[in-house]
């Protein structure tokens, strides 16, 4: 009796084998099916959505789920890699005097002035900061450099997908250098002779 069981066993567990791989390749043909079905399938429901759906595409649509989050994300992960690490332009009176006229010439359409916000930039998409919307009382921000070499990035290389330009071949890296360093002091108390500049005053 006990041989004839180890028997059984044996040819048991030998047809079993056959039975377990058809099952694992059943199981394979499966997951390729669903992955074929998935590579085909997404980007042709994209297509369709995107020719014959509603799509945001106007400035007043809403915006889609995430499509802010995703985007900031992106871009301040470039910025923080990229951004200039050594600002050859001193922040002072003189400099700030000539970054101030450079913004009116050249920012100020979109960006504002000081107590008046432009009617223009509040109704692209995204909306365009306003800048010296604030009015600090204390002394430079800590993050100063951090700030200037950020708009830095921002002057030279513009925003796809957005009313930003690239002004890379517009103004000069010292240009540049001049608007980043202003605008990183615009939540700061800036010199007289700097806010008639951006008052429009040309004494």
């Amino acid at each position: 009796m006990q041989a004839r069981s180890f028997k059984v066993t044996i040819v048991m567990t030998q047809s079993s084998r056959p039975m377990r791989y058809i099952f694992t390749m059943k199981r394979a043909h499966t997951a390729l099916l669903f992955l074929i079905l998935g590579i085909v399938l997404v980007p042709a429901v994209g297509w369709l959505y995107l020719h014959f759906g509603h799509p945001p595409v106007a400035v007043a649509d809403p915006m889609l789920p995430g499509e802010e989050q995703i985007a900031r994300s992106a871009l301040l992960a470039r910025v923080d890699e990229e951004r200039p690490r050594n600002n050859p332009v001193p922040i002072n009176e003189a400099t700030l005097q000539e970054g101030a006229s450079i913004y009116m010439s050249e920012c100020a359409f979109c960006h504002g002035v000081p107590a008046i916000q432009s009617s223009v930039g509040v109704n692209t998409f995204p909306k365009t900061p306003q800048f010296f919307r604030r009015h600090a009382t204390g002394s430079r921000p800590p993050d100063l450099a951090d700030r200037a070499a950020s708009y830095h990035w921002f002057v030279e290389n513009g925003v796809r997908l957005t009313a930003m330009p690239s002004f890379k071949h517009v103004l000069t890296d010292r240009e540049q250098w001049e608007v980043a360093n202003l605008l990183a002091m615009s939540e700061t108390p800036l010199p007289e002779s700097v806010k008639k500049v951006l008052a429009g005053s040309t004494d």
